[in-house]
């Protein structure tokens, strides 16, 4: 019973955070994921033939979310484009959840798998990418 609870908490926490590392999750996963814990965002329909993503944007169109994904449907990297007004919100986020690893540079280890986050400015925006160290 007690590993039950503590596995239910842990579980809960690591998917509490929006920072979250969803590389290697399906699809499906992820859509659960973003209806059960990001109902802010909206999904989009998207036809490209480059890259297969699912792709999430709030209501105010100040933040779209990508998870790019195989054609075994695994999400392989995920990118937020967000507002410059949101940048310090999520650089305080990922101190708390990841090791920081430079200006605007983190490293996550999952599962034996090393990831980079990494936040880059634009002129408007920002872009936030979470994708394997290679």
């Amino acid at each position: 019973m007690r590993f039950i609870t503590l596995f239910s908490i842990m579980f809960l926490t690591v998917f509490y955070s929006y920072g979250q590392n969803l590389i290697g999750y399906r699809g499906r996963e992820i859509q659960k994921y973003m209806v059960e814990n990001r109902s802010d965002m909206n999904s989009e329909i998207v036809t490209n033939t480059r890259f297969r993503y699912l792709k999430y944007s709030d209501s105010s169109d100040n933040q779209t979310l990508l998870f790019f994904i195989t054609s075994d449907s695994i999400c392989k990297s995920v990118r937020l484009i967000c507002n410059q007004n949101a940048k310090a919100e999520k650089v305080k986020e990922f101190n708390s959840i990841y090791k920081p690893n430079g200006e605007n540079k983190w490293s996550d280890k999952r599962d034996g798998k090393e990831y980079r986050i990494e936040i880059k400015d634009d002129k408007w925006s920002c872009t936030i990418t979470i994708e394997p160290d290679k």
